[in-house]
Formats: C-alpha cells, structure tokens, sequence
C-alpha cells in the first residue's frame, strides 16, 4: 500500500496505469474472445453473451480502480486521461507519459491473449475483438451511428467519473459506480461499435484483428478522445457545485 503521506513515485504512477490497464483488456477482451459470442452461436459452448462482457468490463475497472486508484488516479484510459485534464483534474503537462503507459499495457495484454488464442486447434481466426463500423460493426451500424455513441457514451463515462468522486458523493464507492456505468455503456454499444470509450483498448486489440480492424481503429481513437474532452469540459457549467479540485492528482515528479 502507498503511504498515505507521501506521493507515489512517477514510475509507481505510470506503473499502475500500465498494469491497471493490462487487467482492464486482459479481463475486458479476454472474456470477448474466450467466452462470448452472440446469443444462440452454436460454436461457442461458453456464450457469456453481451451481458458477461459487460459485467468482465465493468468488473476490471472495479478492480482496478480501487487497487491502483491511490496510485495513479486509476485512468487506464487515454479518452479518461485527457478528459480529466479538460475538467483541470489533471495535469496536462503528465497526459503523455499516461498515455503511453496506458497503450503499452493494453497491447501486451492482447499479445498475451493472441498467443492464447493461438494455441487452440487450427489457431485463432477472429478479431480479438476490435472494434469496427459498417460490415465491421456487430450489428452492421454505419459510422455516423458509432461516431455518436461513441462520443455521447464517453462524454458520460467522464461525467460519471468525476461525479463519483466529488465530496457530496458517498465515500468508498466511486470504483463501483465507475465500473457499473462502464457496464451499462457496454450494454448499450456492443451491438453498435464493440464499444471502445477507451482507445489503449481500441489500438490493443486491432494490433491482432486483422487489416480492417487497424484500417478503422483511428475512429476509436477520435471519438473517444471527443466524448471524452467533451465531458471534461462540460463538467464546470453543469457541475458548478463540484468546481473544486476533487482528489486531482498531483503531477509527474
């Protein structure tokens, strides 16, 4: 545990956001590979559907959230990231290097479940699942359609965060909120884009699903970070009450 008295090293910081991120794709991703399919799919004797992908996602930024939270402000996620640099929780002058830990964390997450995947008869064949918009998309959605809920669903995603861990908000819960609300976002959007709201999630996982999947992760990367500055920025006309630093994390040393 950190010393409540002294502030964590940088490395300790990027540390955790690299670590925390891994759980969230191996977690997330790992459930989406090994453990879903769409409801009624023969070839998948498993089939937790959207809703075990959801709860898998929802749970990792639980975990994470109260593991590494007093570490690094539990982020794990670059749209995150930047939007609470927007809302001035964050410094921007530290984005980059969580930025990178971040994306680092996420692609040895999904080598490692590449290199799982791969080791079931005849390999692995599928997307590892990335995220897509028309013929890529689970419900075949244009990219107009992603754009939105893409960039509504993470404008909320920040909203949510910064609201869970105000000084009104109930003490101790802020990493459930924020992990059932990654849930229901994820219960909204499979069907839509796979749901990213996460681009270190978005880059990790197109690395390893082929060339339609890396041809349009750059739409995981804009909308997000979109939605995300967005709800940073929406967070002091329409919480007003909450303008002071809640919980900002302190800078890179």
């Amino acid at each position: 545990m950190t010393d409540s008295h002294q502030t964590p090293t940088t490395a300790a910081r990027l540390g955790a956001e690299f670590i925390g991120t891994f759980v969230l794709v191996f977690g997330g991703v790992g459930t989406a590979v090994f453990a879903a399919g769409f409801p009624g799919d023969p070839g998948n004797p498993v089939n937790v559907g959207f809703l075990g992908v959801a709860l898998a996602f929802g749970l990792t930024v639980v975990v994470g959230a109260y593991a590494f939270g007093p570490v690094s402000g539990g982020f794990f996620n670059p749209a995150v990231t930047l939007g609470l640099a927007a809302a001035g929780r964050f410094a921007w002058k530290d984005a980059l290097g969580y930025i990178v830990a971040q994306i680092l964390g996420g692609i040895v997450a999904s080598t490692l479940l590449f290199l799982i995947a791969n080791g079931q008869p005849g390999g692995y064949e599928g997307t590892l699942g990335s995220n897509g918009y028309g013929e890529q998309s689970p419900g075949g959605y244009s990219l107009l359609s992603v754009a939105l809920v893409e960039i509504i669903l993470t404008a909320i995603f920040l909203l949510v965060i910064i609201g869970a861990t105000s000084p009104k908000a109930a003490p101790g819960f802020a990493g459930l909120a924020i992990g059932l609300s990654l849930t229901l976002i994820h219960l909204i959007s499979i069907p839509v884009s796979n749901t990213s709201v996460n681009p270190a999630r978005s880059i990790a996982s197109a690395i390893y699903g082929g060339p339609e999947a890396l041809a349009q992760v750059w739409a995981f990367i804009v909308f997000p970070i979109i939605g995300g500055l967005l709800g940073g920025f929406l967070f002091r006309p329409l919480l007003a009450g909450l303008r002071e630093p809640i919980e900002k994390v302190p800078p890179l040393s």
